[in-house]
C-alpha cells in the first residue's frame, strides 16, 4: 500500500512542478508576461484548494480506491493538455481542471492510513509520503531541463502525463478500500493494524457543524495556510527568481531550484522522528507535536529571510533549502494531527486541511507577482532585485505567523469520542 502512495506522490509534484521550470519557454511560446504567469500559477492553486473538501468528502463516503484512480486520470490528460495549451486562456483552463483533480490526492492518501496502518505508524507513513513528494519535485527541474534538451516543453507534459494513467490502471487493479477484502491479507495482519478499519468509508453524514467549530481544526488552517504562502515560491517562482534575479544559467538553475524540495524532504521525514522521539521522552504527544512545528517554522522564517541577504546565489540556495527543510518539520506532526483529530472522517479534515494550505499557496505567487510588478523600470524590463527581496522576506514574516499559532493547538484530541466512531454508519 505504502509503495503506490509513495509512487503517487511522486508523479503527483513531478506534475505539479514541472511547469515552473518550463515557464520561461512557456512565457516566451504564449507571450505571457509575470502577471499572466502569476494568475497561471493561482489557477491551479486555487482550483487545488477548492475542491480539497469534496475530494476528501468523497473518499471518506464511496472510498478511496474509485475517487484515487478517476482524478489520476482526470489530472492526467491535463497534464498532458498542458502542453496543448495555445494561448494563455487554454493555459488557464487547463491548469484549472489539472488542479482539481490533484485535489483528490493527499485527502485520499491520508484516508488510506487510517484504514491500512495502526494508529502508531501514521505518522512515520506521512513523514515517507512527504519525503517522497518533495524529492520528486526536487529532481524533477533536473529532469524537465534534461527531457527538454531532446524534445519541447510541449512533448515534454504530454510524457509526464502517461505516468499517471500507467498508475491509475495498476492501483484500482491492487487495492481495496478495505484490507478484510484483499485477497493476500490474512487474520493475523488484520489483528496488527489495530482496529483501523473501523475508520473505513461509510455512507453517514459529516458533521460539519463540529469540524467548524472546533478551535484545533481552524489553528490547524491557519499553520498550514503559512507554510504553504511560503512553500509555494520554491514550485513557482524561484527557477524564475534565479535567473533573473541571480542570473544563473538553465542548467544551474535546475539543479539549485532542486535544493529546497530535497532538503525539504529530509526534513519531513526529521520531523516525524524528532515529534517521535520527544513524545516517547515527555510522554506527552501534545508538548512534542507543538515544540517540534513551532521551532520549525520559526526557523524557516529565519533562514529564509538570511537567503534574501546573501548574494552569493549557491550560498542563498543553500540558506532557502534550510527554511525548506525547516518548513517541512512541521509537515508530518500536521498531517498525524489530522489523522488523530479527524479519525474516520480524516478525509474530510485533511480535504479541509489542505484546502486552507492552498489559499495560501494560491496568494503568495499571486503576492509575488504583484510586488514584482511594482519594482519594474518600465514594462518589459525585469523586476529589481528590491522587489524579490521585498516578496521573500513577506513569506519570512507569513512563517511566523504559523509558528506562533502553533502555541495553541491540540493536536491529538479526536473530534468523536471513542463510543460515536465505533455506532454503526450506514
Amino acid at each position: 500500500m505504502l509503495a503506490f502512495i509513495v509512487v503517487l506522490a511522486v508523479i503527483t509534484y513531478v506534475d505539479r512542478v514541472c511547469i515552473s521550470q518550463a515557464a520561461s519557454a512557456i512565457r516566451h511560446d504564449l507571450s505571457l508576461d509575470e502577471k499572466q504567469m502569476g494568475w497561471v500559477f493561482f489557477a491551479f492553486s486555487m482550483s487545488y484548494a477548492l475542491f480539497e473538501i469534496p475530494a476528501g468528502w468523497m473518499g471518506d463516503r464511496y472510498g478511496p480506491r474509485g475517487v484515487l484512480m478517476k482524478v489520476v486520470v482526470m489530472w492526467s490528460v491535463f497534464t498532458a493538455a498542458t502542453g496543448w495549451a495555445w494561448n494563455y486562456i487554454s493555459l488557464l483552463l487547463c491548469r484549472i481542471i489539472f488542479g482539481a483533480g490533484e485535489a483528490g490526492c493527499f485527502p485520499n492518501a491520508t484516508k488510506i492510513f487510517t484504514i491500512w496502518l495502526p494508529s502508531k505508524e501514521r505518522v512515520r507513513a506521512q513523514g515517507i509520503l512527504w519525503l517522497s513528494a518533495r524529492w520528486g519535485g526536487a529532481f524533477t527541474p533536473v529532469l524537465v531541463a534534461m527531457l527538454m534538451g531532446y524534445v519541447s516543453w510541449r512533448w515534454a507534459f504530454t510524457i509526464f502525463g502517461l505516468l499517471g494513467a500507467v498508475w491509475a490502471v495498476a492501483f484500482y487493479r491492487w487495492f481495496r478500500d478495505r484490507p478484510s477484502e484483499h485477497p493476500s491479507v490474512n487474520a493475523a495482519e488484520l489483528a496488527l493494524m489495530d482496529g483501523a478499519e473501523t475508520n473505513a468509508p461509510s455512507h453517514a453524514a459529516i458533521p460539519w457543524r463540529r469540524l467548524m467549530a472546533n478551535r484545533t481544526v481552524w489553528l490547524l488552517w491557519l499553520q498550514y495556510f503559512c507554510m504553504s504562502y511560503g512553500w509555494y515560491f520554491y514550485v513557482t517562482w524561484l527557477p524564475t527568481y534565479l535567473r533573473d534575479a541571480r542570473h544563473v544559467s538553465l542548467g544551474q538553475s535546475a539543479v539549485l531550484a532542486g535544493l529546497p524540495l530535497f532538503f525539504g524532504g529530509i526534513g519531513s521525514i526529521v520531523g516525524g522522528v524528532v515529534a517521535r522521539r520527544l513524545a516517547e521522552k515527555w510522554l506527552d504527544v501534545r508538548r512534542a507535536r507543538r515544540v517540534t512545528s513551532s521551532v520549525g517554522l520559526f526557523s524557516a522564517a529565519v533562514m529564509l529571510g538570511l537567503a534574501a541577504k546573501i548574494d552569493n546565489p549557491v550560498l542563498a540556495m543553500l540558506a532557502m533549502g534550510m527554511a525548506s527543510f525547516s518548513n517541512d518539520l512541521a509537515m508530518a506532526p500536521g498531517w498525524g494531527a489530522v489523522m488523530d483529530v479527524g479519525g474516520r472522517l480524516s478525509g474530510s479534515l485533511s480535504g479541509s486541511f489542505n484546502m486552507m494550505g492552498n489559499f495560501g499557496g494560491a496568494l503568495g505567487p499571486w503576492v509575488v507577482s504583484r510586488i514584482l510588478g511594482h519594482y519594474k523600470a518600465t514594462p518589459d524590463s525585469p523586476p529589481s532585485m528590491e522587489g524579490w527581496t521585498l516578496a521573500i522576506l513577506v513569506a519570512a514574516g507569513v512563517y511566523v505567523v504559523g509558528a506562533v499559532s502553533w502555541f495553541f493547538i491540540d493536536p491529538v484530541t479526536p473530534l468523536e469520542t471513542a463510543e460515536e466512531a465505533s455506532r454503526p454508519r450506514h
